[in-house]
């Protein structure tokens, strides 16, 4: 019998089992910024500890840092405090960090595999609960907490029990207008927020087979939205063309024994796996959120729904508690629901990819009145990139206003926050109750360019009739 790669990738990091049945998994990448790293240092310190192997851990700022102005000091007083003892500890430990200055900094799952830091057959840990990113690369990537960022410093290993496989496969042709977010939203829709518990996602298939990598990034981002540890996919030729010559990709000489190995590490075709989901492609729309959790979706020309709809009490007051806090009545169609601000960017959907779709069909257009939008690139790399092509004019020129790399309106630890009830379109990945700084504020999720028809139009809107696909 054949095995899948995570049993692969797991076996070749074990380093022992504890008594109480988990492994001592050794962690081949660790990836930390300044939001769960400052304790995890101060711990080594209390124990006169020193990071194990510098070289595998990289630095990068990106939660708190402000995108309209980095000028130091920051606006922000713990900001900067912040930005200063990352610098003060990756300095005292000796840890490469990419920091405001170096033209690399940005969030730190755009960082890692634009960085050819993030390779197949490695297991990547990071105080963040978005590592799953990292497993498009055919590696087994997940977030972790702040004393387990404390061991990995100090012993470059972590405790973990071992997860179940589900093998998720799309076949089939998607339809225009239909992106990697769109069959990442269906996919949590259709298994729940917590029915990856217990499990990591394979995502196979040729509609994954067919994804760039930074399409395969936007799925795997959200395996732990729908509840799942990590999620990943075989790597192939794709994976090995995006990885070569990058500056931390093994070098020229090195690079055919890397792809040998990394090509072993795929999931063999007798694999078995705990579960198999089989979808069809074809049955994707392009799919927004109504509610207030990733697995609240709905294709752009359904309906919300109503506690009528079901006859089961905990679905009843679930779908209740999304109506009263969204302020959305049921029966009624998502598209058309008003906005006030559009949001691109995130370590789920801003990527260069991300902006030059959009840029594809905003340009001539117009945000429409009273909307604010943003566009926040993902790194400091992406931001010129989209400068040289010309990117960025075209979204100012539509009206958005394009902003410096980090997290941005993806979560409430910077400036950019929403204020009251405002609702956000935003291609960023939780629609939680406040995720966006506003107790009250909502957020609905969709692909970027779903985000772009819904800033011109000013409501939720179907992208494939607001640019003519």
């Amino acid at each position: 019998m054949g095995k899948n790669l995570y049993e692969k990738v797991w076996e070749a990091h074990t380093v022992g089992q504890l008594e109480d049945g988990r492994t001592q998994l050794f962690i081949g990448t660790h990836l930390i910024h300044e939001v769960t790293s400052p304790q995890a240092f101060g711990m080594l310190r209390e124990l006169n500890l020193k990071v194990k192997y510098p070289s595998r851990t990289f630095a990068t700022v990106d939660h708190i840092v402000p995108t309209d102005s980095t000028e130091s000091p920051l606006a922000d007083p713990l900001a900067e405090e912040m930005i200063n003892e990352l610098r003060k500890n990756t300095d005292e430990f000796g840890v490469t960090y990419f920091d405001l200055a170096s033209g690399k900094q940005g969030v730190v799952h755009v960082v890692g595999p634009e960085q050819g830091i993030t390779v197949p057959g490695s297991t990547i840990a990071c105080g963040d609960s978005h590592t799953a990113t990292h497993g498009a690369f055919g590696a087994i990537a997940f977030g972790i907490g702040t004393t387990q960022v404390r061991d990995v410093l100090a012993s470059q290993t972590m405790a973990m029990g071992k997860l179940k496989v589900r093998r998720i496969e799309v076949e089939g042709e998607l339809r225009p207008g239909v992106y990697a977010k769109d069959v990442t939203l269906h996919i949590i829709r259709l298994l729940g927020a917590k029915g990856g518990i217990g499990y990591a996602y394979e995502y196979a298939g040729g509609v994954f087979e067919r994804m760039t990598m930074e399409e395969r990034m936007t799925v795997c981002n959200m395996a732990i939205e729908g509840g799942a540890r990590c999620g990943y996919i075989n790597p192939d030729e794709t994976t090995f063309e995006y990885l070569k010559g990058r500056p931390y990709a093994p070098s020229e000489d090195q690079w055919d024994d890397a792809v040998a190995k990394w090509k072993a590490y795929a999931s063999d075709e007798d694999a078995s796996y705990d579960d198999i989901v089989k979808i069809n492609a074809s049955e994707i729309e392009p799919t927004v959120t109504w509610g207030i959790s990733p697995d609240h979706g709905l294709g752009i020309n359904e309906t919300i729904p109503s506690p009528e709809d079901t006859d089961d009490l905990v679905q009843k007051a679930t779908i209740q508690e999304a109506l009263e806090y969204m302020k959305l009545p049921a029966g009624t169609p998502i598209k058309g629901v008003g906005i006030d601000v559009a949001f691109i960017g995130s370590c789920t959907n801003g990527r260069i990819s991300d902006f030059r779709e959009v840029a594809k069909y905003l340009k001539g257009k117009k945000v429409a009145p009273n909307i604010k939008a943003i566009a926040v690139p993902g790194s400091q790399i992406v931001a010129a990139m989209a400068k040289q092509e010309g990117l960025d004019k075209i979204f100012e020129e539509a009206g958005f206003e394009w902003r410096g790399a980090g997290c941005s309106m993806c979560l409430a630890m910077n400036p950019d926050k929403l204020i009251g009830d405002q609702i956000c379109a935003s291609s960023s990945n939780r629609n939680f109750k406040g995720r966006q700084g506003s107790s009250t504020g909502r957020t609905i999720l969709m692909s970027p360019v779903m985000v772009a028809a819904a800033a011109v139009e000013g409501c939720v809107a179907d992208a494939r009739e607001t640019f003519s696909f």
